[in-house]
């Protein structure tokens, strides 16, 4: 990692169990400022919906754990194969993913595993693009979000969408919520 690269916390998969989740505290925090208080003007929903992240609107679906085979064939598109095989692969992994999770990812980043000088790689699904990237070459943009998190090696690939949402995905397919 450089000096201006930072490392990501890895998520496992979520334990069985219930799930706790914080309530709403009972009164407003001090903390909160004046407009939390009783007999004040109520905070602006506007601004609070301009702030929210693009991913808010996003379905369940897109949360759903990926499948052995889907992992795996994304696994397959960085092996070498011809072009026209891997075409027939992207254009199989493109209508899983519209199929089963409502949305298809722009590509993929991950850990690459063919050794110096190379340490990661990016997978575009639309143009079926394989490229291997060396620590000080950059990548291109919106991949270059997700370069730190396939670099930690906590997950088996990190999925970009258009809307800018980055979904690592974890070995056994569990996708990480941001």
């Amino acid at each position: 990692m450089g000096y201006t690269e930072r490392p990501r916390r890895i998520v496992g998969p979520a334990q069985p169990g219930p799930v706790v989740r914080p309530g709403p505290a009972p009164g407003p925090a001090p903390w909160q400022g004046p407009a939390a208080r009783p007999g004040t003007a109520p905070p602006n929903p506007a601004a609070g919906a301009a702030a929210r992240p693009p991913s808010a609107a996003v379905g369940p679906e897109r949360y759903a754990p990926r499948s052995r085979k889907l992992l795996d064939a994304v696994g397959r598109l960085d092996a070498g194969l011809d072009e026209r095989a891997c075409g027939a692969l992207a254009d199989w992994v493109r209508e899983e993913y519209a199929t089963s999770y409502g949305a298809v990812p722009l590509g993929f980043v991950a850990r690459c595993y063919l050794g110096p000088p190379y340490v990661d790689h990016q997978l575009n699904l639309f143009h079926v693009i394989v490229r291997h990237f060396p620590p000080a070459e950059p990548m291109p943009e919106p991949f270059s979000a997700a370069r730190m998190l396939a670099r930690s090696g906590g997950y088996a690939c990190v999925e970009v969408y258009e809307d800018g949402l980055l979904l690592p995905v974890l070995d056994d397919g569990t996708v990480v919520r941001p």
